[in-house]
């Protein structure tokens, strides 16, 4: 490249897919071919790739990345050897990429290069891999998972050659070799898609989720009563519940809350089948152990432990004694975390409503709870502290005059 030469860039990626589709474009990437990095900083771009050159452009910031090629040298996701130099073309850097609807690029023109039938493959909703050398690549498998989910309302699928490499790769163990960061990071971006339940549904088709979430995956068989669930199976109805925390909430520590709140019927003994008691608690040491597992940050692992243990007290609030509901209130740390409360109700309502013909049932309980919650918060502590009470005898007193209120609380419909 000479001096005052126009770099040979090219936007690539996700930009040029979603411009296909009609869909806003969240951020760009360009591919740069025939450039070297000493070239790329004299024009004043800023490195920021550690594994490869990737620059940040010196106005827009945008990521530019030189043109390269990866070589399989070790297991798992970091087992490439990447090589970046003028000679590496753009359908050698597009050929490295995992779905053929991820390996177009767009000239400054606006003219598309779709060496690999990207373009086709959106026109037929299709999720497909661009080369053998997908099967390099364990990540990859989480990948289509989550396009899955991205694109399952517009009516994509996997391609059938594409789910038997996803297939051939779990059986030949390369699934194993994930680091516990890199599955949480593309499992948390799949809570965030439209259909997060396609990303399940997807990793169970491949037989990834009974090594990664082996929770979750013994759930599918269990039966539930049919009178409670119509679905009666437990994997079909937390992927249900899924569906539904989806449609109430873009929080991604609800929706995974929603998912596990079931973990425990996994490991009901067979004798008590279709009925699971004590799930509630079993589900809890198993979220502690995904959790440990995947380096699950707190505030996830909280949420989904709370909805575990409480989830059915919340689906039978009217039937509770005041004294019980305050207690479930404090269990719940409502009074010092009224958000994950709110989270907490969230997710128990997508429960009440992840089961066939349920969909669209009112739900009153969320709007008592929340109620029951705000009437007891409404106790002054000021006062009590005017009277001297302090320590543990505060505690107490202030949590006698919550019940208090609460028995005034609609008392026709809170047990005495």
């Amino acid at each position: 490249m000479k001096e005052g030469q126009k770099l040979e860039n090219y936007l690539v990626g996700g930009a040029v897919r979603d411009q296909l589709l009609g869909m806003p474009v969240a951020e760009r990437d360009y591919v740069v071919v025939g450039a070297t990095p000493q070239q790329m900083l004299a024009l004043g771009f800023r490195l920021v790739g550690k594994d490869f050159p990737v620059f940040l452009h010196p106005t827009t910031h945008d990521e530019y990345a030189l043109a390269r090629t990866e070589r399989k040298i070790g297991p798992g996701y970091t087992g490439f050897a990447c090589y970046a130099a003028p000679d590496v073309t753009l359908e050698d850097d597009l050929a490295r990429r995992d779905l053929t609807i991820n390996a177009m690029a767009q000239t400054a023109a606006g003219q598309i290069i779709d060496p690999f039938g990207g373009q086709a493959d959106l026109q037929h909703k299709i999720l497909r891999h661009v080369s053998p050398a997908f099967v390099e690549d364990p990540v990859r498998i989480l990948r289509v998972a989550r396009f899955a989910a991205r694109f399952k309302q517009l009516g994509f699928r996997v391609a059938q050659e594409t789910m038997i490499l996803m297939q051939n790769m779990v059986r030949q163990g390369e699934v194993n070799a994930l680091v516990p960061e890199r599955v949480w990071q593309e499992f948390t971006r799949a809570l965030q898609e439209q259909d997060p339940q396609e990303f399940i549904v997807i990793l169970r088709q491949c037989g990834a989720l009974a090594i990664l979430f082996p929770e979750l995956d013994s759930l599918f068989g269990i039966p539930n009563p049919v009178q409670w669930h119509p679905e009666i199976d437990s994997g079909v109805h937390v992927l249900m519940v899924l569906m539904q925390a989806a449609r109430l909430t873009t929080d991604p520590a609800t929706r995974f809350a929603a998912l596990v709140h079931d973990l425990g019927k996994g490991a009901t003994p067979y004798a008590s089948w279709p009925s699971h008691p004590g799930h509630e608690e079993r589900g809890v040491g198993l979220i502690k152990q995904l959790a440990q597992r995947y380096l699950i940050p707190r505030n996830f692992q909280q949420l989904a432990e709370l909805t575990s243990r409480y989830h059915t007290h919340c689906h039978r609030v009217m039937e509770l004694n005041a004294t019980t509901l305050v207690k479930t209130l404090e269990n719940l740390d409502a009074f010092r975390r009224p958000d994950r409360f709110k989270q907490f109700l969230i997710a128990c309502e997508a429960d009440f409503r992840g089961r066939t013909g349920f969909e669209e049932k009112p739900y009153p309980q969320r709007e008592f709870l929340q109620q029951a919650y705000e009437t007891a918060a409404a106790v002054a502590i000021e006062p009590l502290l005017a009277q001297g009470f302090s320590g543990q005898k505060l505690g107490e007193k202030l949590h006698q005059q919550r019940v208090a209120a609460i028995k005034k609380f609609h008392p026709s419909q809170v047990a005495e």
